[in-house]
């Protein structure tokens, strides 16, 4: 975020075009208008008057907001405060319709809401269990929400607090999340057990609830801002240290609560406590030894750790202390999976090709296990393989860790 007016912003973008074959919709489609600097030029018309028709919303609504043209760009556009402002003024100034208004108020009256998920996974698990019946006869939007949601596990709450194994080195606050606390439990519960075992008091308020990133992202601010407010006020009062995060999209919000909450001091002084799980580990150091891991790995960046946080060195290298554990990048690392919060519910079809590109370059690697730190990312990709007929095993960073740090195997 910066003070500079919108107009700075905007001519600070000299269409030099490095942005393009990092952007997954002008990669897809090849247009012009749907490229970081096309939509940049329709920012600049409707800042000289031009009406925000729903034509120029659709640009803007196709738009996965991935960043990665924020890392190209050699000009220093700030194109996530840009794509950020401008959706807020598509949902003042562009009435939605039809399926895609239901498909929309239906989402954000689910997803934020951990009790109401929670209900959700009882008839999924039945769905699941007789093998996906009826998939062919729905709507793609549902058809979509089933081929993406993993396994239905049993959620086990984590206690209130947990303490440190051996010297207490710092005291850290727990985002669980809404999706990742509905459809990962696995992945927070490894993240407890890991920062535990390098040292940390790790608190758990179990009356926690969404941070509001997914609103953010869609353009609905006052939304978004009651989430996050509600999150400082149950955060503010624990004594934390830092505040840790294990999905990528939550933690690039929280680390900018300064911003959605301009009259909220405490927002700024939590926001400055906000680490993604591997930040804090590399901060801290390792105090818990590795045992050795003998897997070939894919790392997958998720976008919005890497291009949004910058968070990609962190994640590496703490893998890379793992013993026997080998490496493999990716190709077309960059381009995004297609998951992008909830893009590829509104936009099935080019989510579907993104995902398949990135399953076959993770599969290139020849990797027995993609590892990645965001749940969209993860269930994204698993859809991707699926599709391709192939089986590899998916699994968080905190995963990986946990495993190496108890000396057990990665469960498949």
């Amino acid at each position: 975020m910066t003070d500079r007016s919108r107009d700075e912003l905007i001519s600070d973008c000299v269409h030099c075009g490095f942005c393009l074959p990092t952007c997954p919709t002008y990669v897809l489609w090849g247009e012009e208008m749907d490229s970081p600097r096309g939509r940049i030029q329709l920012m600049l018309q409707e800042s000289q008057g031009e009406p925000l028709t729903p034509t120029m919303a659709g640009h803007f609504d196709a738009c996965l907001g991935c960043m990665a043209c924020v890392t190209a760009c050699p000009s220093g556009v700030q194109y996530d405060t840009l794509i950020e402002q401008t959706r807020v003024r598509v949902e003042e100034a562009v009435p939605r319709r039809g399926a895609d208004r239901w498909l929309r108020e239906a989402i954000f009256a689910l997803f934020p809401y951990r009790s109401r998920l929670a209900l959700a996974k009882a008839p999924l698990r039945v769905y699941q269990a007789l093998g996906r019946p009826f998939r062919g006869l729905m709507p793609p939007a549902l058809s979509t929400l089933t081929d993406l949601a993993p396994p239905v596990r049993r959620s086990v709450p984590l206690p209130s607090l947990i303490p440190a194994v051996g010297r207490r080195r710092a005291v850290v606050g727990l985002l669980t999340g809404c999706v990742q606390h509905a459809f990962f439990p696995g992945v927070n519960a490894a993240t407890a057990r890991v920062l535990a075992a390098e040292g940390c008091d790790v608190v758990v308020p179990p009356d926690q609830g969404c941070c509001g990133a997914l609103s953010v992202h869609s353009g609905r601010r006052e939304e978004a801002q009651r989430f996050a407010r509600a999150l400082v006020d149950t955060f503010t009062a624990t004594g934390i240290d830092y505040l840790v995060v294990n999905a990528a999209g939550c933690g690039s919000s929280l680390k900018e609560l300064g911003e959605l909450l301009p009259d909220d001091p405490r927002a700024s002084a939590l926001s400055l406590r906000v680490r993604d799980l591997s930040e804090v580990l590399v901060e801290l150091g390792p105090a818990a030894p590795r045992h050795p891991l003998r897997l070939r790995i894919a790392y997958h960046d998720a976008c919005h750790l890497g291009h949004a946080q910058g968070v990609r060195a962190q994640p590496r290298r703490l893998l890379a202390e793992i013993p026997d554990l080998v490496l493999h990048e990716i190709p077309e690392a960059e381009l995004c999976c297609g998951s992008a919060g909830i893009w590829n519910i509104l936009n099935p079809g080019p989510a579907a090709e993104l995902a398949t590109r990135k399953a076959t370059n993770v599969l290139s690697t020849g990797a027995e296990v993609l590892v990645t730190a965001n749940p969209g990312c993860l269930m994204q990709i698993a859809a991707g393989l699926a599709r391709a007929g192939a089986e590899l095993r998916l699994a968080h960073t905190a995963e990986v860790l946990d495993a190496s740090i108890r000396g057990v195997n990665l469960r498949r």
